[in-house]
């Protein structure tokens, strides 16, 4: 049964997901994926065709190990596992307070730590040229260039998600100030300055590329499309890989434009907790993460250039 059929047929599941959307704002994907783990529970605790709610009512902690215990002999990551084990964590912690089941099978539920991984980051030398690259293809006129150019300034600049990025709408970003206001993960709002690459692409792009697209779709969307509807996630990360092979520099996904943008603050001397508001992380925990490339980078450096090192 496809996960949305499954859902569909699941009283706990459906409330559980507008809890997430609702009560805790999660995106949109983090709700799939929510949804997808106990979904891949379910099928492989009793099958395919069983009713979920039915199943999820049986389980006990003896499944729930079991569960991950077989997924950590078939190779999947401590990524995964560790995402999955907290899928099932929240739901039946909720399921539970919300008095949908009497006991919480997950509260003794051991936590998988995640493997921790440095990101991908690129050069400044690196992150030069491709906008320089994507400066120069907007000689001809094109009005999706001038948006990809504007894009990759923005997402350099801001350290912002992609997802973030095409949500943006005209009226976020203020030129003259060099703010743009993004909302961020759970519906939390920051606002994020901007360098002056970025405000001559947004300018261009507001003046002229915006101008030549727009349509009865566009609404107040930032970013649009060649018919004038507000860009997707995929049009820009597209863009992205297309813009390192032109610029032959080492292929990065937007994400990995946050990381880089990230690294490049701390190696410039700014301060965690600054770096921690510009990409609007909730831990700093997580944005601690940038300090190990800073240091791997540093270290690096030292054992190129000291005679003792």
């Amino acid at each position: 049964m496809p996960i949305t059929s499954r859902i569909e047929a699941s009283e706990m599941l459906v409330a559980f997901e507008g809890h997430l959307r609702h009560e805790r704002g999660l995106s949109g994907n983090t709700v799939r994926a929510y949804l997808g783990d106990l979904s891949h529970l379910v099928d492989a605790v009793a099958g395919s065709e069983a009713d979920a709610d039915a199943v999820l009512h049986g389980l006990g902690l003896a499944d729930l190990r079991a569960w991950l215990a077989a997924m950590a002999s078939a190779g999947l990551s401590r990524t995964t596992l560790a995402r999955r084990g907290a899928s099932a964590r929240a739901f039946f912690a909720w399921a539970h307070d919300s008095g949908r089941l009497e006991a919480n099978p997950a509260l003794r539920l051991a936590s998988a730590r995640p493997a921790s991984t440095i990101p991908d980051v690129i050069s400044i030398d690196d992150v030069l040229a491709l906008l320089e690259t994507a400066r120069r293809r907007c000689d001809d006129g094109d009005p999706i260039h001038q948006r990809d150019w504007m894009a990759l300034e923005l997402l350099y600049a801001t350290g912002m998600r992609v997802g973030e990025l095409v949500g943006v709408d005209v009226h976020d970003v203020d030129v003259r100030e060099r703010l743009v206001r993004v909302m961020g993960k759970g519906g939390k709002e920051r606002m994020v300055p901007f360098g002056e690459p970025a405000a001559k692409a947004l300018d261009l792009w507001l003046e002229d590329g915006r101008q030549a697209l727009l349509s009865s779709e566009s609404g107040s969307a930032l970013l649009l499309g060649r018919r004038g509807a507000r860009a997707d996630q995929r049009q820009v990360r597209e863009a992205v890989h297309r813009l390192c092979r032109l610029a032959r520099v080492p292929d990065i996904a937007p994400h990995g434009l946050r990381h880089t943008a990230a690294t490049h603050l701390l190696d410039g001397g700014s301060d965690l907790r600054s770096v921690q508001e510009v990409l609007g992380h909730a831990s700093l925990t997580t944005t601690q993460r940038y300090t190990h490339v800073s240091a791997d980078r540093l270290r690096t450096a030292y054992q190129l250039a000291h005679p003792r090192a």
